[in-house]
């Protein structure tokens, strides 16, 4: 059992080439959503939702929070949450923080408005928005996996996604496979509740 995470988006050409995907292989997937694009794609959110994807928090504009006022991070955070709301008429409960960076102050934050923060496993950072190639994301996965972990990709951010929906083609059969099956977060944090065991 693992968790496929992507972050960023939706994105109008690639989040429904990895829905297909996801679909092809009876997969679930949580989506760390930015609000404002939520709002520009809302029928996109839906799909993911109707197609049994979790919807997570991502922010609304998807800054930087180093530096940034408790205001600010509260702010950024209710409101990626209301957006993600009007449009489920469902609160997410999983935040994750822009750019991977966390302290305190965030997480306290997160927690009070009802959240737990959700990272990602120590070797399952694909790296996919370097482009790096679609052989080294594949390898990247596929030689570091174990069961529970939470993989990172990205269905949105600067440049393509094609080796981001690539990999993914190739990566869900190789690891269906070997046995595993692809849940959502909060499916996999019901049987690893301290998801600080899961090489966070």
């Amino acid at each position: 059992m693992v968790a496929i995470t992507f972050d960023d988006g939706p994105d109008i050409l690639y989040t429904p080439d990895i829905l297909a995907i996801l679909k092809q292989y009876d997969a679930k997937a949580t989506f760390f959503v930015v609000g404002f694009r939520a709002e520009k794609y809302p029928d996109m959110i839906k799909r993911q939702m109707n197609e049994g994807h979790e919807i997570a928090n991502h922010t609304y504009k998807h800054i930087d929070f180093r530096g940034k006022s408790k205001q600010t991070i509260e702010e950024e955070i209710k409101k990626g949450g209301d957006v993600l709301y009007h449009i489920t008429g469902k609160r997410p409960t999983l935040f994750r923080p822009p750019l991977g960076y966390y302290n305190k102050q965030i997480i306290d934050t997160a927690k009070q408005q009802g959240y737990t923060v959700v990272m990602w496993s120590k070797h399952q950072d694909t790296y996919d928005w370097q482009n790096p190639g679609t052989r080294r994301i594949v390898r990247r996965v596929i030689n570091h996996i174990q069961p529970g972990q939470i993989i990172l990709f990205h269905d949105h951010g600067s440049g393509s996604r094609k080796q981001t929906v690539q990999a993914l083609k190739e990566i869900l059969p190789i690891l269906k496979e070997k046995g595993y099956i692809f849940v959502t977060v909060s499916e996999l944090l019901k049987h690893h509740p301290n998801y600080r065991d899961l090489n966070l």
